[in-house]
């Protein structure tokens, strides 16, 4: 079967300088749409919707401390960019006839789709990076945990001076 390659944006190692910056700005997304979603929805012409905005802000938050903690922010960049898809998909559904705030969203439309294209980028430049190995687990399966073995502690404490009453 034949390996399906994806356009490479930008270099891998731009790409993956990219992950603590992007990191930040979720995080600092994340916090603008929890504290200040009537702002946002109104900027946007989405009245009404504030509290999907905060759940959104919450995944923000979520995805932005999951890359800057992570050694390996692939899976939390692909979380980005699943949540670029959903912004993408709410702001298209507000994108009619009517939206007093059409230019505002607009830009935002612009705004999500330029970031989904830095999130890919970076995405996939660290899940091409060769996975470590974890270090190999121990086997203790033939110790008993007794440095003279089970048998001789079996009877031990009847047999201590005075411990035979």
């Amino acid at each position: 079967m034949k390996k399906i390659q994806m356009m490479q944006l930008l270099p891998p190692a731009r790409a993956r300088a990219l992950a603590p910056g992007l990191g930040w700005f979720s995080i600092a997304l994340g916090l603008i749409e929890v504290l200040a979603p009537r702002a946002l929805a109104g900027a946007l012409g989405m009245s009404g919707r504030e509290r999907l905005l905060q759940f959104y802000g919450l995944r923000e938050l979520g995805a932005g401390a999951g890359i800057l903690l992570s050694k390996r922010p692939a899976p939390w960049l692909w979380a980005r960019v699943a949540g670029d898809a959903l912004d993408l998909a709410t702001l298209l559904a507000h994108a009619r006839p009517g939206n007093p705030r059409s230019a505002g969203l607009g830009t935002g439309i612009a705004a999500v789709a330029g970031v989904t294209l830095l999130d890919i980028a970076s995405a996939q430049a660290w899940s091409r990076e060769p996975q470590s190995l974890p270090a190999p687990i121990a086997d203790y399966s033939d110790r008993s945990g007794w440095p003279q073995g089970i048998d001789a502690i079996r009877g031990a404490a009847r047999h201590q001076q005075g411990a035979v009453h």
